[in-house]
């Protein structure tokens, strides 16, 4: 499990990292979200003993990751796929890293197998693409066999078999009872992958809650709805109770109405005799609840388009 405890990270006079607590159990894949300069990457560095708190702690089963030695028996983690020696093999890199930690070398053979990287094990990782480097960070994460994992943008460059890949190591790791802490910038991966939801901004905590009850969080719920008559049909639904207004351009006669079922609207807009040439029911996004939640978080905000 891990465990931060109002954690307190400046760099200078810069708050990166401020009173932060959460907790990441076992037994799921716990997505890590914010905005840019979140203070996400700091708070992973501080958990994995590379920066030193300013305040507070940051723990794995209750013990700093810097006191542990042997740590990739503990944590095993992927930071920054880049971070590794270029003129190395994936096997003399691996293989160093075993003898460091006190694993077997069989192990090597074994992480190398699990991330698809046996036929290019004898290169040298200089010549490796994004994607492959970032299996040989994962195959380094899992060395050590550890209860705990943390990622960081692990399925950056990957094309999309080995988002797939990646995805499904993630939710079977955690599923074997382990700690999976997955930090990633791509909603469709949380949706897919995650199961709870670790949400900061501007180094606070701004919610940890189930990936459902993050993504109802959105103002965009209700339903989808077409037609010609669109003016009849809003006083007709409006009389009913739901909350109607446009969605779209003006005279594109599409409405989203909240507050009534997809069935009630459809035996309503027939018992009036009016036509609908669209009645979609629309789910709940993570992609939307994540952009309204932390629009007040943003530090770097580009400017619109001209």
């Amino acid at each position: 499990m891990i465990e931060v405890n109002e954690l307190t990270k400046r760099y200078g006079g810069k708050t990166a990292v401020d009173h932060l607590s959460f907790t990441v159990q076992p037994g799921q894949v716990t997505g890590f979200l914010g905005p840019n300069g979140a203070g996400k990457t700091t708070t992973l560095r501080v958990l994995l003993g590379l920066d030193a708190p300013t305040a507070g702690t940051a723990t794995v089963d209750g013990v700093a990751f810097g006191s542990r030695p042997r740590g990739l028996r503990h944590v095993g983690a992927l930071l920054d796929a880049h971070q590794v020696h270029g003129g190395r093999s994936a096997t003399a890199h691996l293989s160093a890293l075993a003898r460091s930690n006190g694993i077997p070398p069989r192990r090597v053979d074994e992480v190398l197998r699990e991330v698809g990287l046996t036929e290019a094990a004898s290169r040298r990782i200089g010549g490796f693409s994004l994607g492959m480097k970032q299996r040989l960070g994962i195959a380094t994460a899992l060395l050590g066999d550890p209860p705990v994992l943390v990622f960081d943008e692990p399925v950056n460059g990957m094309d999309p078999e080995g988002v797939l890949w990646a995805r499904r190591l993630f939710r079977r790791l955690a599923a074997e009872g382990r700690t999976v802490f997955l930090s990633s910038h791509l909603m469709s991966e949380m949706e897919n992958t995650a199961d709870q939801l670790v949400v900061i901004g501007r180094g606070r905590l701004i919610t940890a809650e189930s990936v459902r009850d993050f993504a109802a969080r959105g103002t965009r719920l209700g339903v989808l709805v077409g037609t010609p008559r669109a003016a009849e049909l809003t006083a007709v639904l409006t009389a009913a109770g739901a909350t109607v207004r446009p969605d779209g351009p003006a005279g594109a006669g599409r409405l989203a109405v909240a507050g009534l079922p997809a069935d009630r609207i459809g035996a309503l807009a027939l018992e009036n005799r009016i036509p609908l040439n669209q009645l979609t029911t629309r789910t709940a996004s993570l992609e939307e609840a994540f952009m309204e939640l932390t629009a007040d978080s943003v530090e770097y905000l580009a400017g619109q388009p001209r």
